[in-house]
């Protein structure tokens, strides 16, 4: 089965999961929306020009229709990828169109162009019931017409329990619902983390931390969904352990991050600004605990990134991933979004056991290697079979 992955752009969780699908035997083709993310561009959250210092279209087939998003509208810029992927399609014989998400011009865009040509639709997103954001009448209505849009669908690729929960809470039946968990590159992060360890005291004196002091990890773009203002209020109110909060990450509120950390957590916080793809394992060895704290986080990577170095970690009840990556107690700890006082008793109780942490860690270590690319792969030759079937 020749299928058509449908991508807005080049994104470097995803494509080492696309040559592992290739060599797995998934003839999966790339039709990327356009390509500026494979070169330097401005990316707009974490608020500076960057590029990315993994390779991001070498090792698959691919193929790309613009060197950055069109111009206009939605219902222009829709157009504009319809008239292309069109095109495409009538040239290219693919066997089944794979989307992610469903919300970009471009990807719905493919959807139409598939519909019309009654090619298999197979959908793979983030979104849980959380993610829909207003009042009743809102998520009633989004309700209504998704459920309605699913149908349209041939098989649902859900990423975890929570996304699973959506299509079924949606009306979809459970047969068409398969295991395709969000993943990263497992083995990279285990080998660079490891590659890291030898430098470990190295770096912490590089960075001026004392020997035994534990050290707090925040791994993210900084804006208001991630939330890191609520983590450096918790620090600040550590009363029986004094650790240090390493930022890593930049965007439009650093600068009131900065102030906000001299006023309610001196000397606790250092901003370490915008690190790339493989300079973050170094910091994933080097903390002894990771905190994601958003209000909104459709699932979350970085949990999986920090979880192949072996290191607790702590999750708000906003963050998708958390119920099928962090276990209460064992690997790390879930808190309500926005909670200052019970992110620092966490904090506080995971700090202060440094044997507990080391125990975490491995439970970490042990639940992301079976949550990779090979179960990721299986999901997607179920895929397969059950479309060969109908």
């Amino acid at each position: 089965m020749r299928i058509a992955y449908f991508l807005t752009h080049p994104i470097q969780y995803q494509s080492p999961l696309i040559r592992h699908l290739r060599a797995g035997g998934v003839d999966v083709h790339v039709i990327y929306g356009h390509d500026a993310t494979a070169r330097a561009y401005f990316d707009k959250g974490f608020g500076k020009h960057l590029s990315w210092d993994v390779p991001l279209l070498d090792g698959y087939p691919s193929t790309v229709l613009n060197t950055e998003d069109p111009k206009g509208n939605v219902k222009e810029q829709r157009a504009h990828f319809e008239r292309q992927i069109a095109d495409l399609l009538e040239k290219e014989a693919f066997d089944a169109v794979w989307v992610h998400g469903w919300a970009h011009p471009f990807t719905q865009a493919a959807w139409r162009q598939a519909r019309r040509r009654n090619l298999p639709i197979l959908l793979r997103g983030e979104t849980f019931l959380g993610c829909v954001r207003g009042g009743k009448l809102r998520r009633f209505v989004h309700q209504w017409i998704f459920s309605r849009k699913f149908r349209e669908v041939s098989a649902f690729l859900a990423v975890g329990t929570r996304n699973a929960e959506l299509y079924r809470a949606y009306g979809v039946e459970s047969c068409r619902i398969f295991r395709a968990p969000y993943v990263v590159d497992n083995l990279f992060f285990q080998k660079r983390c490891q590659e890291a360890a030898p430098h470990r005291e190295k770096l912490r004196a590089e960075l001026g931390i004392e020997p035994s002091r534990p050290v707090i990890l925040f791994c993210a773009k900084l804006i208001s969904v991630k939330d890191p203002a609520t983590l450096i209020r918790a620090v600040g109110r550590m009363a029986d352990v004094q650790p240090l909060l390493l930022i890593v990450g930049d965007g439009e509120l650093r600068p009131s991050l900065e102030k906000l950390a001299a006023e309610v957590a001196p000397e606790l916080v250092k901003f370490l600004g915008f690190r790339n793809q493989t300079e973050l394992p170094a910091f994933y060895d080097l903390c002894d605990l990771f905190v994601l704290p958003s209000v909104f986080e459709p699932w979350g990577l970085v949990v999986n990134e920090v979880m192949n170095a072996a290191k607790p970690v702590i999750v708000s009840d906003q963050v998708g991933s958390g119920p099928d990556l962090v276990r209460e107690g064992e690997n790390g700890s879930i808190f309500p979004a926005g909670d200052v006082e019970r992110l620092t008793q966490i904090l506080d109780q995971w700090c202060g056991n440094e044997a507990a942490r080391g125990q975490a860690g491995r439970k970490s270590l042990e639940i992301i290697s079976k949550w990779g690319f090979d179960e990721m792969l299986e999901g997607l030759n179920e895929v397969q079979a059950f479309l060969k079937k109908v």
